[in-house]
């Protein structure tokens, strides 16, 4: 008998009630680390089953020749059907099947072992059984799902309800879906390039590129997306759901490290020069503080005239050296890292190369060393286009956003000019979050590639205007959204007011007589 297809709605309501199960137990913003741990599992082990099967059918071997040919390597103890029998000391073993996991397959060496498992008083093996049990209801074959991208879908779909879940920490790591679609579409990314993410969470912004691209005429060579995948993440639990998720889509070579970007760039060549990307594309977190660590980790502390120890704030013009020199329009202050990570994304793109990035809108209109890093890549022509985004649109914050299109190769037409859009009013309302849905986004997007004004939504500002304005981007400057007062007919109004008053007269008059009748 033919088993039904894994449709997505089932999968989904499956992996949230694996959630249920967890609450009580664990802290909310920790779900996501544990159920994709299981169900990375579950589906390791299930389509290791099926290739095994289909290599015995095809190649005629025997299961052991079979399982050393898989594409990925299941250990012994990694194996579904020994887990699922143990009835005590369940976590020990799930830790130790995941250490094998990456022991065997080099590339998810740090991925798996993120999340500890084997902590009692926080998962008891009562609970393990039911997660077990939970997890075995579905078959996460290829051939048991209904479509490819399934599993990639929902692994969406959790990430996105953990983020909700988790409130403001969810932002750490999910940028909301409507935000990446509209970057995408700005930035154009397209066959055979190389994609980047500096600050890439769990990757989402990756791979909406990826299947943007996929749209795109020549976007596939087989099953296989026509593009590179690289990113950065520092967040170590982080990290590993966004290399989890590359490998569920199906980006088995995908680049992802781990690491702080700013301080450490992981992707190099051999020269130790930072690598090219022909996309950058990143919403970093909004107004970083003390973002140069060596300064933060060799802070002096003196002591006051009263002999209190005071720590003495470091100077960051003087203790910021960057090897690399993607600081050239200047040291951004110790209390906001925005505009470092957007000169790191400039830094590495390529001389054709387009970065979108998302950053709080203080970066338009601050002063001091922000106006004059702002005024560095606007002499340079470097910004194509700013759009100004509706509030509430994240989970780690109330504040609307901006986005920056960098591009280092405009067009004859673009050169000298900075498209400013005000999408401040293009949302539809939700309960926690405001969010940006496909008409929104098209209206965005049709009036930037339009390039021509949009009567209180879109300008083509010339940088010589720019600079009469001191190189401040407030888009209130350039963009009016008010409505003009309605004209005032003085003289209408005057023979209204001499109507009101003889009414008032002709009142006063009938009242004075009703009284005088009643003897008043």
């Amino acid at each position: 008998m033919a088993q039904n297809k894994l449709t997505l709605s089932t999968l989904e309501s499956w992996l949230w009630d694996s959630a249920n199960i967890l609450r009580g137990s664990i802290d909310s913003s920790d779900f996501k680390n544990y159920i994709f741990g299981l169900l990375f599992l579950k589906r390791s082990n299930d389509v290791f089953e099926e290739e095994v099967e289909n290599i015995m059918k095809r190649e005629g071997f025997t299961r052991e020749e079979a399982e050393e040919e898989t594409y990925f390597q299941l250990p012994k103890e990694a194996r579904w059907n020994s887990i699922k029998t143990h009835t005590e000391n369940i976590g020990i073993a799930l830790d130790k099947a995941f250490a094998a996991i990456e022991q065997a397959n080099t590339s998810l060496e740090g991925v798996m072992t993120a999340t500890k498992f084997g902590d009692k008083e926080k998962l008891s093996d009562e609970l393990l059984q039911r997660l077990l049990r939970h997890f075995n209801q579905h078959s996460l074959r290829n051939d048991h799902l209904e479509s490819n991208d399934l599993l990639g879908d929902a692994y969406e779909y959790l990430i996105k309800m953990f983020a909700d879940d988790a409130g403001k920490k969810g932002g750490e790591f999910y940028t909301p879906r409507g935000v990446v679609q509209l970057i995408v579409q700005l930035i154009k990314p397209e066959p055979k390039q190389k994609v980047y993410d500096p600050t890439c969470g769990s990757g989402g912004m990756l791979i909406e590129s990826a299947r943007y691209i996929a749209q795109q005429p020549n976007g596939k060579v087989g099953n296989n997306v026509n593009v590179s995948l690289y990113g950065q993440e520092k967040n170590l639990g982080t990290w590993a759901i966004g290399k989890l998720n590359m490998l569920l889509h199906n980006f088995m070579d995908a680049d992802i490290r781990k690491g702080d970007t700013l301080t450490a760039p992981q992707h190099k060549n051999d020269q130790n020069e930072l690598t090219l990307f022909d996309r950058v594309i990143a919403n970093p977190p909004f107004s970083m503080d003390g973002w140069w660590t060596p300064a933060e980790n060799a802070i002096e502390v003196k002591l006051d005239k009263n002999g209190k120890e005071k720590k003495v704030t470091p100077n960051y013009t003087k203790v910021v050296s960057d090897p690399y020199g993607r600081f050239q329009y200047g040291i951004p202050p110790r209390g906001y890292a925005d505009l470092a990570f957007l000169q790191h994304m400039v830094a590495v793109l390529k001389q054709d190369g387009k970065a979108g990035v998302v950053l709080p809108h203080g970066t338009l209109f601050r002063s001091g060393t922000e106006g004059a890093i702002r005024q560095g890549l606007l002499e340079a022509d470097l910004v194509e286009g700013i759009v100004g985004l509706p509030s509430a649109l994240f989970y780690n914050t109330g504040i609307p956003a901006s986005i920056w299109i960098i591009n280092k190769n405009k067009t004859e037409a673009q050169k000298g000019k900075v498209i400013i859009i005000d999408a401040s009013n293009d949302y539809k309302e939700g309960k926690n979050q405001n969010e940006l849905e496909a008409t929104h986004i098209n209206r965005i997007v049709t009036a930037y590639n339009g390039a021509t004004n949009v009567d209180k939504y879109m300008r083509v500002v010339d940088v010589k205007e720019l600079a009469e304005n001191d190189y401040n981007l407030n888009i209130s400057r350039f963009i009016d959204t008010s409505e003009p007062e309605p004209e005032v007919d003085i003289k209408a109004v005057h023979q209204k007011l001499e109507a009101l008053e003889q009414k008032e007269a002709d009142i006063d008059k009938k009242l004075a007589e009703f009284l005088k009748e009643l003897g008043v």
